[in-house]
């Protein structure tokens, strides 16, 4: 190929990058206009307050396409489709209990985005803010408002293979004391102390004494629910191939996900309830893999998120095994009952 025909195939070539740029940028252009743009059909949101502390309220944080994506919203608990309330207050996760709330939110900077934990009033106003080593991926505030808990992807992004790490931590939020990780807690493994370079934990969820909390550990390639004790500094050992643990209203059961075999790898859980007296589980009637960490409604009702068309719906079961999954809210993640 002589010199002027290797230019001619060079300047094409490179011509034809370039228009694969800038469609690329023109379709990601128009693509991020949609999202700001609500869509027909889609659920009405509106700007107003939205409080932690309104008796009847579900909060949740809004997908829906449009100015208020990703802001936290409110409805009606009774009406969970209904016209929504936006606070303005953006949030990746949340969870809220007795006036205080955790949201997790992207830091967007110049060449990578960073995380953070934010502490929120009951009007939404920032009480603190932590540093989150990762990409968010669960919260929890303890029922009495005075503790909060953040998971974070540290390593790799997603919980269905086994070559992920987490971080999950635990702050006061009264006095602002933060432990970063529970991997500085004390494991006792089948009654015996443990240490291992691979402790992973994630997916914390409180009990009402300020004391005990529950969540999952992982290490050797399975999965444990362990009990945690906040003055110890110790978790413990209680049932195998639990993942994202939630305590029921009542303290006696715990919602959680359960790697089911022969299932895809990309989607191997079921939803379970365990009671904690008997440690008798009950597989709920949630045909489809849930990735959650489920919210109890009430101590009948689990309310959990999976895939739509616009991120995630709201789906409610029950509790006992019986009934069938409905969607109750389309467009929304991070349910949270307040009032």
């Amino acid at each position: 190929m002589i010199l002027r025909n290797r230019i001619l195939v060079l300047l094409a070539a490179l011509a034809a990058l370039a228009a694969v740029a800038v469609a690329s940028v023109l379709h990601a252009s128009a693509r991020a206009d949609r999202r700001d743009r609500a869509q027909p059909g889609g659920p009405r949101v509106t700007s107003g307050t939205v409080t932690l502390t309104t008796p009847g309220r579900m909060v949740f944080r809004n997908m829906a396409w449009g100015p208020h994506r990703d802001e936290l919203t409110t409805v009606p608990a009774t009406d969970p489709s209904g016209p929504r309330i936006a606070s303005g207050v953006k949030c990746l996760r949340f969870y809220a209990a007795s006036g205080t709330g955790v949201c997790l939110r992207a830091v967007h900077g110049a060449v990578s985005d960073t995380y953070r934990a934010v502490i929120l009033d009951a009007h939404l106003k920032e009480r603190a803010r932590y540093d989150v080593p990762g990409i968010p991926s669960r919260a929890r505030v303890s029922p009495t408002g005075h503790f909060a808990a953040w998971t974070a992807f540290v390593g790799g992004d997603s919980y269905a293979g086994t070559n992920f790490s987490t971080r999950a931590a635990i702050v006061d939020v009264r006095t602002g004391k933060l432990t970063p990780s529970l991997e500085a807690y004390r494991v006792l493994k089948d009654g015996r102390a443990y240490r291992a370079a691979d402790l992973n934990f994630w997916g914390v969820t409180f009990a009402r004494d300020d004391r005990t909390f529950y969540a999952t550990m992982a290490t050797k390639g399975r999965t444990y629910l362990v009990r945690g004790d906040l003055r110890a500094r110790t978790v413990t050992t209680l049932h195998t191939n639990v993942e994202c643990p939630s305590l029921s209203p009542d303290g006696t059961r715990i919602a959680f996900k359960k790697r089911v075999r022969g299932l895809p790898k990309d989607a191997p859980w079921r939803l379970y309830v365990l009671d904690l007296r008997t440690m008798r589980e009950t597989p709920l009637a949630e045909p489809r893999s849930v990735d959650d960490q489920a919210v109890w409604r009430d101590t009948h009702t689990l309310v959990y998120a999976l895939p739509g068309d616009y991120g995630a719906d709201l789906y409610t079961i029950p509790a006992d095994g019986k009934g069938k999954p409905r969607r109750i809210s389309t467009a929304a993640v991070s349910p949270v009952f307040v009032g």
